[in-house]
């Protein structure tokens, strides 16, 4: 765990300092568009035996690395992990996504509910921590995540994905103080995952609130937000986290990004609805950033590619502090040699920018 890092230009940015040129990793760098991923996911026989194996979880942690010179690697797991320790019972549904055979819904269902035992339900999580860690021998920083309270909240009260979660938001709505008992006992399961993640060797730390972008403004601050917080807060006060940067990303929740910068993480992630340059200046220096291509634009020709590229990269300027991303995960049918063509402009036109 001691060994030197190569490569510390993205925990540089993180810190808002000086680097050579601008950093990248992408969301979802280990992933069904990857052929190698593909043939260790059909090795494995279901994605919950990929993702409960250390061994499978470093290997297609570690192979976009083979591919892309990617400056950070993210773990392989699923913004679930917790839920499913609560004994929710997660399954996933060919072509149907996350579905849980015991949703939360009552009263008696949340008062039922408790924070995981980081060493048994989800050992197999810090198991795969350590095992990356060690694998990567130094080459880039090694990023632990967990979904918000509220993402978390929306699929355990659904029972399943859903457009508009709207259980969750009924019950929000008629029983705020049952809701915010549900989002505090996340919060907290939230911060000991992270927490344990940074135990076993996780370098930074990602918070990924993918349905924030549902709730209007007042609604946002007090069951996405404010639980979130809550996390850093908790993040920021043990020993094994506080020094790690924390980097919030909430989906389609641009405008939210001040009072997110207020929260004491180091970082914010953004999604492509918002200019870099708008972003900037609602942060007014107090966090990085890290995004925000459109990953759509994977899908068009290499030219257009390098073209959107540079346009974010001008967007963000020749500032400390950014680190480049998509805006939301990589998809699917994206051909990998798109991928390289993105981290190696970015690394080139990152260069340049810096003279």
């Amino acid at each position: 765990m001691t060994e030197a890092l190569k490569n510390d230009r993205f925990l540089r940015a993180l810190r808002r300092e000086p680097t050579d040129t601008t950093p990248v990793w992408v969301m979802r760098q280990a992933g069904r568009y990857l052929p190698e991923y593909r043939a260790t996911r059909a090795r494995a026989g279901s994605f919950m035996a990929l993702a409960q194996s250390p061994e499978l979880a470093c290997e297609v942690t570690l192979q976009p690395l083979e591919r892309f010179e990617l400056d950070a690697a993210i773990l392989f797991s699923d913004i679930l992990t917790i839920p499913d320790a609560m004994g929710l019972g997660l399954s996933f549904a060919h072509g149907e996504g996350p579905q849980f055979a015991h949703p939360v819904r009552t009263k008696a269902d949340i008062e039922k509910l408790a924070v995981p035992d980081m060493d048994g339900e989800l050992r197999y999580v810090m198991d795969a921590v350590r095992l990356i860690r060690q694998e990567l021998h130094g080459r880039v920083p090694l990023i632990g995540f967990s979904g918000s309270p509220w993402t978390l909240a929306c699929y355990m009260v659904e029972g399943q994905g859903s457009r508009d979660f709207a259980r969750l938001k009924a019950m929000c709505w008629s029983e705020p103080t049952l809701a915010h008992r549900l989002l505090d006992t996340l919060a907290q399961a939230v911060a000991a995952y992270l927490i344990a993640q940074a135990e076993a060797g996780a370098q930074a730390l990602m918070v990924f609130d993918t349905w924030g972008g549902l709730l209007g403004p007042a609604p946002f601050r007090e069951f996405s937000l404010r639980h979130m917080a809550q996390v850093v807060e908790a993040l920021k006060a043990h020993p094994a986290s506080r020094e790690l940067p924390v980097i919030l990303f909430s989906k389609g929740a641009g405008r939210h990004l001040s009072a997110m910068a207020d929260t004491g993480c180091a970082a914010l992630g953004v999604d492509w609805t918002i200019d870099l340059a708008d972003a900037r200046q609602a942060v007014a220096g107090r966090v990085a950033l890290q995004g925000n291509l459109d990953p759509a634009i994977l899908l068009a020709d290499p030219d257009v590619i390098r073209r959107e590229v540079r346009r974010v990269l001008d967007s963000y300027g020749d500032h400390p502090g950014h680190v480049f991303n998509l805006g939301h995960g990589i998809t699917p049918e994206v051909n990998p040699e798109h991928v390289k063509v993105l981290v190696d402009e970015v690394h080139a036109y990152g260069r340049q920018l810096r003279g």
